[in-house]
Formats: C-alpha cells, sequence, structure tokens
C-alpha cells in the first residue's frame, strides 16, 4: 500500500529553487513553467510524481520519515563534582576519548587511608617474619637440648626435674614459632585485603575520568564545570553516527511482507536528487494507532508497524562529517523480492567529503576537530535523564 503525508508543496518549491526558474505550482503538481528548458521541467515532473509514489511499480511502498541515530548518555557511576568538561554540543568524539572529570576528596581520602593500611599490613609482615627467623634458631637450640637429655636420662647423667625443664623449653620453642607464623599469615591475608581495598577506591577514581563508549558527536551537554552530578546522573548525550536509521510505519500488508535484512532506499527532503542504501533491521512485533510524528493517509484508521531501515555503515563512513538527525524524507522498501528497483530508485551518491569518520575499532584513536553546533540541524528530542 502506498502511504502519503502531505502534498509536496515545500519539497516541490526547493526543488524549482534548484532549477533557478519560477514555477507554479498547486496541490496536484506542477500546471506550468515559464522560461525553463524542456529538459529540466520533465526532471522535476518526474522527481515530484515518484516522491508522491505515482510512478512506484508493483511491490515497491514508501513511507514518511526521519533519520535518527542511537543516543547513548555518559554518566558518572559515582557522584561528585565536575571539575572540567572537555568537550561541547556539536563536538565530535572516538571512543574512549576523554569526556568530563569529576574530582572527589572523599575517596581520595580512602585511597590514601587504604594505602596506608597496605603499608601496615606489610611492616607486621615484616615483623612476623623477623620472629619467626628468631625463634626458629631458639626452636633449634631447644630441640638439640631436648634430645641430648633424652640419651643422658637413659644413662643417668641427670635428673629427671632436668630433663622437663629442656622440654618444657622445647615446647615453648615449638609453640612460638607456630605463633608468629600464625602472625605472618594474618599479614599476608591483611596486605591482600587492604591491597583489595586499594583497587576498589581506585577504580572508582579511574570511573570518575568519563570516557565516550562510541564514535560519535555530541547532541546535548546537560551539565557544566563546577556542578555537583549525582550518581548515574548524565554529563552528555553522544550520538552513535554508526548507527543511523530512519523509522517509518507501514501497514500489516506491507510490514508482514518484510523481512530484516531486506534492501531498502531512502530520500532525504533537502537532497531529493540523491538515493541512499539501506536495509530493513527491524519490524515491529506489535501494531500501534498512526504515530504522532509521522502523517499518513487514513488517520488513526489502521494499525501500523513500525519499521526501522538501517543505512550502510560504508556510507556512514564516508559521509560523517555530514550526518544528521531529525532530517526527515522517504523510506522505500520492497514488499516483492522479485521486482527490481526502478531506475530512479537506484543507489545515487554525492561525491564523498575528504574527511571521513576515524577508525571506531581505535579507542584511543585521536578525536577529529571539535565542529561548532549546526543550528540548522533538525534536533532530535531531549533524552530523559537518567
Amino acid at each position: 500500500m502506498t502511504l502519503h503525508r502531505r502534498p509536496a508543496t515545500a519539497l516541490a518549491l526547493f526543488l524549482l529553487g534548484l532549477a533557478g526558474c519560477p514555477f507554479l505550482i498547486d496541490g496536484t503538481g506542477l500546471r506550468g513553467a515559464m522560461f525553463v528548458p524542456s529538459a529540466n521541467a520533465q526532471f522535476i515532473r518526474n522527481l515530484i510524481a515518484r516522491l508522491r509514489g505515482e510512478t512506484l511499480p508493483d511491490g515497491v511502498v514508501k513511507s514518511n520519515g526521519r533519520l535518527e541515530a542511537t543516543q547513548v548518555d555518559v554518566s558518572s557511576k559515582y557522584p561528585g563534582r565536575l571539575s572540567e568538561v572537555k568537550v561541547e554540543e556539536g563536538s565530535s568524539v572516538t571512543q574512549g576519548q576523554v569526556i568530563a572529570k569529576i574530582t572527589s576528596p572523599e575517596y581520595e581520602a580512602q585511597l590514601r587511608a587504604a594505602k596506608a593500611n597496605v603499608q601496615k599490613a606489610n611492616d607486621a609482615l615484616a615483623a612476623a617474619e623477623a620472629e619467626i627467623t628468631s625463634r626458629q634458631s631458639a626452636l633449634e637450640f631447644a630441640k638439640s637440648d631436648f634430645e641430648r637429655g633424652q640419651e643422658l636420662m637413659k644413662s643417668g647423667h641427670i635428673t629427671k626435674q632436668v630433663f622437663e625443664q629442656r622440654k618444657r623449653n622445647y615446647d615453648s620453642a615449638v609453640a612460638a614459632v607456630q605463633s608468629f607464623t600464625s602472625q605472618r599469615d594474618q599479614a599476608l591475608s591483611q596486605i591482600a585485603n587492604s591491597e583489595a581495598e586499594v583497587d576498589r577506591i581506585q577504580s572508582i577514581i579511574d570511573d570518575l575520568t568519563l570516557v565516550s563508549p562510541r564514535l560519535g558527536r555530541v547532541q546535548y551537554q546537560l551539565a557544566r564545570a563546577g556542578e555537583v552530578v549525582a550518581a548515574g546522573a548524565p554529563i552528555v548525550t553522544i550520538l552513535d553516527l554508526t548507527d543511523v536509521y530512519m523509522t517509518i510505519f507501514l501497514p500489516a500488508a506491507d510490514a508482514g511482507r518484510l523481512a530484516v535484512g531486506d534492501e531498502a532506499r531512502i530520500i532525504l527532503d533537502p537532497v531529493p536528487d540523491y538515493v541512499i542504501p539501506a536495509s530493513v533491521s527491524f519490524v515491529a512485533a506489535d501494531a500501534q494507532f498512526t504515530p504522532k510524528t509521522v502523517e499518513t493517509t487514513d488517520e488513526r484508521a489502521k494499525l501500523m508497524f513500525r519499521t526501522k531501515l538501517k543505512i550502510d555503515p560504508q556510507v556512514l563512513q564516508q559521509f560523517y562529517t555530514r550526518v544528521k538527525t531529525g532530517v526527515r524524507g522517504l523510506g522505500f522498501v520492497r514488499t516483492k523480492s522479485d521486482v527490481e528497483w526502478p531506475q530512479d530508485l537506484q543507489v545515487k551518491l554525492p561525491k564523498p567529503p575528504e574527511t571521513k569518520a576515524p577508525d571506531a575499532a581505535a579507542p584511543q584513536a585521536k578525536a577529529p576537530t571539535a565542529q561548532a553546533p549546526d543550528d540548522k540541524a533538525s534536533e532530535t528530542k531531549t533524552p530523559d535523564a537518567k
């Protein structure tokens, strides 16, 4: 089924501006042209007819939508005060790039205390080992004295009282070695616990340095340097420009024929002469009424299925600096796999810019130069603070 959003008056005026000549347009299309070559006029007639779905073959349907991208909130796991925010809205960031830093004197004091406990446990270990060495010498002497006493006792050269005294000295030396061995084991255990506490607090302090989890662009800066932030409060919101898609809505008859991975095409309103390759990445399992952000021909008359058309990642890599979300356009899908794409829906892209996306696989790659926010770019919905 072919879906219509509204008469493309504004889009037609834009196309006429591209042609450089005045046209007279009404709600049904082109009525006349003055001082325009017939080839240009025919091109614009065909383009408007294509966007309205008048020339689509059976098995190809279209729907209105807009570009969106996966949004990621960069938040702190722990509370603290923002010492600095290194990015601004519109800045391009790479995976692993430092976004902001939070200071927390409390955790820093806990880290110093934990390190002091490690040193204390090491000192206790050294003392226990020194005592063990000393007691081992005393044990060796007491043992040899006791063994000699056993021989002398048999021959009657010492009294029983002297022999028992040697035996008590030997037993006392054995107990002393065992006692300090136990102290050494306790010191080792204390060292392990103290070092684990140091690692725990150090990991907290490391987490106070916020890094970008993905390659993308800063969409919102939600906190400024000097502010106290709570645990889990988002600092910035990043658009993942490697995961850009258009959300469209299709009736059940069309959505039921789609499969994840099917080819799709996207045409954007600002550049209607280009056709962007995409693929079906998601088809909703539950139907809903006509969505709020997209108009359809029969308002609230039929249930629609949300469908996502994901743009080819290689195209996003090439046009990384030009990707913007919120741009309106049309999405085209095939409900019949054996239908060929018409000539005017064959992939057509402009010349790629020289600057491309940095390698997302390199976490520490140098971030591209921060770009000034584009006031003309359409905004996406502000995320709720977590």
